[in-house]
């Protein structure tokens, strides 16, 4: 029988093979398993990912318990799962690349500070709640990580600081910009009268009309927030992620539009950056 350290012994000897290097690589991969978990977090992918790690569980376990034909069923249904893999995240490994090629996958930009935040949120909120009152139909699309250039080359460029009484004229009823969107970038409105991508979500609400559904549809393509006022109702929703929440009041918008411009969560720069002022 062959001689065997004790396990206190065994574990030293491992911990004593672990240098800098593999430090630094275990930590690098944590990060970027935690981006990927943040990404996928509240989203629909996140349940396929769930369906992954059950099916390989079961695997698995049958694997163990001996039962052949299914696991040799299972076994198959994994590699061809793996395949398919690339087509079933399309959205996600589309989001992951674009935050990659910005710069920004190891943390959220901020783009205003708290005061000119609270300024945006304020006027974007009592210019939702003047148009949910008048029943003027709004489409407002917040930009957050993701770049929305190509969105925003769709409709007609503008670049004006945001106020109350400019969203109210970008929406006037009966004009070339009140059917299409507008897209905010910090503090100032970009483009307006832009073309939005309609979801192919078929198991909508049918009271959703276009402006729902193109909110929806673009949700599900980027990280952006996109804000509607229904022209039939005066409805005030928000989308996001692929889903839309209704039927908001303004305090409740307001409290879901402040991350969109200061997110609170602090990304691996500002970590590094607080550690720094510590020392």
């Amino acid at each position: 029988m062959p001689f065997e350290l004790p396990y206190p012994l065994q574990f030293h000897g491992i911990i004593s093979t672990i240098g800098p290097m593999d430090i630094l690589d275990i930590f690098i991969v944590a990060v970027i398993l935690y981006k990927v978990y943040v990404m996928l977090q509240d989203t629909r992918a996140i349940t396929l990912v769930k369906g992954i790690l059950v099916l390989l569980g079961v695997t698995m376990v049958c694997s163990w318990l001996e039962l052949h034909v299914i696991s040799w069923l299972l076994q198959k249904a994994v590699t061809l799962l793996f395949v398919a893999l690339p087509i079933v995240f399309q959205p996600e490994l589309r989001r992951a690349l674009e935050h990659l090629g910005q710069g920004k996958f190891l943390g959220p930009s901020v783009l205003l500070d708290d005061e000119e935040a609270q300024s945006v949120v304020r006027e974007l909120a009592k210019a939702v709640k003047v148009m949910s009152a008048n029943k003027t139909g709004a489409l407002i699309v917040i930009e957050r990580n993701m770049g929305l250039n190509d969105i925003s080359a769709t409709g007609i460029q503008i670049d004006g600081l945001i106020t109350a009484d400019f969203l109210l004229n970008v929406f006037i009823p009966n004009t070339p910009l009140h059917d299409g969107a507008a897209i905010v970038r910090g503090k100032r409105l970009i483009a307006a009268g832009c073309l939005l991508p309609l979801t192919e979500n078929r198991s909508l609400s049918t009271e959703l009309g276009t402006r729902h559904r193109a909110a929806i549809g673009l949700s599900e393509q980027c990280d952006a927030l996109v804000v509607v006022v229904s022209e039939e109702t005066g409805t005030i929703s928000v989308a996001e992620n692929g889903r839309m929440v209704r039927h908001l009041d303004t305090e409740k918008l307001k409290n879901i539009l402040r991350p969109a411009f200061t997110s609170p969560q602090k990304g691996l720069k500002d970590l590094i950056r607080n550690w720094r002022k510590k020392k």
